[in-house]
């Protein structure tokens, strides 16, 4: 049965003559006739991210006028280029990252319906003034047909990096390609703009959630980030769920065009608003190498200073104003879902531990925010994994780090400080807690938009307006050997069964503070605490 997020949205005609239906649906009849035309006219070649990464193109996006990262490469032409006439092909899907360094540094990433020739990024300080041309590289993926499951499906993703940005500016920028231009007269409308981080820090707003995929909830929640202002966003994995089962294997239901809806359902957002995503177990797509991690290889352009950028897309730290942020693939510790259970080699957890250390030294960050997919803390139906308490938590107490955003469980849920594995002080709705003598705060915000979850049997909600009585919650931990463990706990402090995101204001100065809000989808704040050190 398909869920009612699912059903795509009315498109143009269709031309029934072999063309992919989720791909028909996104072009105009001049780029459905063209599909057919290019279809029949060339070989088509296989394309898997492993040959793409072998090959350089997943390993660096350079402009020809900016110096490129320092572990890029040089990008070979793509396998498949088209004989598309650029001017009857639209961009869509435009979506921004930090590179490692947000003041200097910005990423550019869209998708067009199949390959263009020189595409590149046009960028300026005013919208009519986009003189300096950046040359993109587009990453192609083929998924393979399944016969009776679904046709096979050529996707092109493109990439151009931004580098030598002045800080605390306003650019603008249009993407294009040969027979597409954005700076002429009948595309000025799609022009963008994006900020950089300021020199020195800042009063800033983030926002975080997961679990989002692609529906009215979803988009609503769009909306409501909008309405924050955030420098960025942080998405804590499983983000459109073209992999339906969640397994990391490749008898989940797939469906790779399911993407295209949902960069364009999260275009008008990200567009503007930074996109900082990592990998829950949703994102594992088994039909793509390395780990299943291909498809997000080609389809965004993150820090590339992970403990190993070319094989785990979602690994990676930033510094933006006064705090550290952190990225974290736990799919490679979960015990409940195994697929790629051990895959780094230890290497993550290595390198999260002298990453921390690095941010706790930097005497420019007061905090440090971490973001991961499966949850250390929650009573969700998912629950905790016992595998990310193994490995983490003792490195976030060794570090203090400040706080840990989570997704998996598609609820709001929000622990008291948690000090080896209890709690270390109680934080009630409103309160203030300092991580050097508390503990650490953990949050659950996995309303992104995907269908909701609930609590265990007989355990309220409560949050902010609706506080009930603060009572053990009896629920589990995954183990190792894929079996629940029951354990009783206290830590569970604020729970709301709702669509919502986080909303984090960032001060810094004499009394630097996070005042960490939940807001629901009508924006209501369900929730609100503050996190300050040595108070």
């Amino acid at each position: 049965m398909t869920h009612p997020s699912r059903r795509t949205p009315p498109g143009p005609p269709v031309l029934d003559f072999g063309i992919p239906p989720q791909l028909a649906r996104r072009m105009s009849m001049a780029e459905q006739y063209e599909y057919l035309r290019t279809k029949l006219s060339r070989r088509r070649t296989l394309v898997t991210a492993g040959s793409l990464a072998a090959g350089g193109l997943l390993t660096g996006c350079g402009g020809s006028d900016s110096p490129a990262s320092p572990n890029a490469t040089t990008s070979a032409p793509s396998p498949a280029t088209s004989k598309a006439p650029g001017s009857v092909v639209t961009p869509f899907g435009r979506h921004l990252a930090f590179g490692a360094d947000p003041k200097t540094r910005m990423r550019i990433s869209w998708q067009v319906p199949f390959a263009v020739k020189k595409p590149y990024v046009r960028v300026g300080l005013k919208p009519e003034e986009l003189t300096r041309k950046v040359e993109a590289e587009i990453r192609d993926l083929h998924t393979p047909g399944i016969e009776g499951v679904r046709l096979e499906l050529e996707q092109y993703y493109l990439h151009a990096a931004l580098d030598g940005l002045r800080p605390g500016t306003t650019y603008y920028y249009g993407v294009g390609h040969e027979g597409f231009d954005p700076a002429a007269p009948a595309h000025r409308s799609t022009i963008g703009t994006f900020r950089t981080a300021p020199a020195a820090p800042e009063k800033f707003v983030f926002t975080a959630f997961g679990d989002q995929g692609v529906g009215k909830a979803a988009a609503a929640n769009d909306n409501l980030i909008i309405r924050q202002k955030p420098a960025f966003h942080l998405h804590a994995g499983d983000i459109c769920y073209a992999n339906g089962n969640g397994k990391g294997v490749e008898s989940d239901g797939y469906d790779p065009g399911f993407w295209d809806l949902f960069l364009k359902q999260n275009e008008p957002v990200a567009r503007s608003v930074p996109w900082m995503v990592t990998t829950g177990n949703h994102d594992m797509e088994a039909w793509y190498s390395p780990d299943g991690y291909g498809g997000q290889l080609a389809r965004w352009s993150l820090p590339d200073n992970g403990f190993d950028p070319r094989s785990a897309p979602g690994v990676y730290a930033f510094t933006y104003g006064n705090v550290g942020f952190v990225a974290l693939d736990a799919n490679d510790v979960s015990y409940e879902i195994p697929a790629n259970l051990g895959y780094s080699g230890g290497r993550q957890t290595k390198w999260l531990d002298r990453k921390l250390g690095e941010l706790r030294a930097a005497k420019d960050v007061d905090f440090i925010v971490v973001f991961f997919h499966h949850c250390a803390y929650s009573t969700s139906s998912h629950a905790s994994d016992g595998g990310v308490r193994d490995a983490w938590p003792p490195l976030f107490a060794k570090h203090q780090v400040d706080l840990v955003i989570n997704g998996h469980n598609h609820v709001y849920e929000r622990t008291d400080a948690v000090k080896d594995g209890d709690v270390g002080r109680p934080v009630p709705v409103g309160a203030s807690t300092d991580p050097t003598r508390d503990g650490i705060v953990y949050v659950t915000a996995g309303g992104g938009g995907r269908d909701l979850y609930g609590f265990p049997s007989g355990v309220k909600e409560s949050y902010e307006g609706h506080v009930t009585r603060h009572d053990a919650v009896e629920t589990f931990e995954w183990t190792r050997s894929r079996r629940s463990k029951a354990e009783t706990v206290e830590w569970s402090r604020v729970r709301y069964r709702g669509f919502s995101l986080l909303s984090v204001e960032v001060s810094g100065g004499a009394r630097p503070a996070l005042k960490v809000s939940a807001l629901a989808q009508n924006g209501d704040r369900v929730d609100h605490f503050e996190v300050r050190r040595g108070t």
